[in-house]
């Protein structure tokens, strides 16, 4: 679980984020201190994402997305189409065909949480693939009206309907904000 200060979905995006700033600046996702003054400087607007930076990154991609490997690269769908997850640029990223095939149609910090439990979802997910997602979902609770949603609101209208409730019970975060309530939150936004 993020820690006490993250209230709300927006936060816990950008709590999210400030780790992938902590790993790109060659500090451990894990470097409390780094982090929470990131996040309290996204918070407030005094940085934001560097949308030209992850373009860029991507772009010049030649290797997957989730191991490294550079054979048989294929498009991923972060939020997989069974979800209804778009088929555009902000929900794909190559990855080598192993890789995708594991994954196959888990989102992505679900598929985290079954591969090495919820600490791997937090720490562990590569940063073009959580950059990337983080961002379409940011986007995508926007356009909902989803992101000042807090854990009261959550449990109290959102855990009722969400598929990953049996994994948030196995985790011990139901009631709980986690990087699987960005998961839940996106395939209800895309539910048909």
């Amino acid at each position: 679980m993020p820690p006490a200060v993250v209230k709300n979905v927006q936060e816990l995006i950008y709590w999210q984020y400030a780790k992938i700033i902590a790993q790109s600046a060659g500090l451990s996702k894990k470097d409390y201190g780094f982090v929470t003054n990131k996040f309290k400087q996204l918070n407030q607007g005094v940085i934001t994402w560097n949308e030209l930076r992850e373009y860029i990154k991507e772009k010049g991609q030649q290797e997957c997305g989730y191991c490294g490997n550079k054979a048989d690269l294929t498009l991923e769908h972060l939020l997989p189409q069974k979800f209804n997850g778009p088929n555009n640029e902000r929900n794909v990223i190559w990855v080598c065909k192993s890789c995708n095939a594991k994954k196959g149609a888990k989102r992505l910090y679900e598929y985290h949480v079954y591969k090495g439990g919820l600490n791997e979802a937090k720490y562990k997910v590569p940063r073009i693939a959580e950059g990337k997602y983080l961002k379409f979902a940011y986007d995508t609770l926007q356009a909902n009206n989803m992101l000042q949603l807090k854990i009261s609101d959550l449990t109290a209208q959102i855990c009722p309907e969400c598929d990953l409730k049996s994994l948030c019970i196995k985790e011990g975060t139901e009631g709980k904000l986690s990087t699987l309530c960005i998961d839940g939150l996106l395939t209800l936004c895309f539910k048909k």
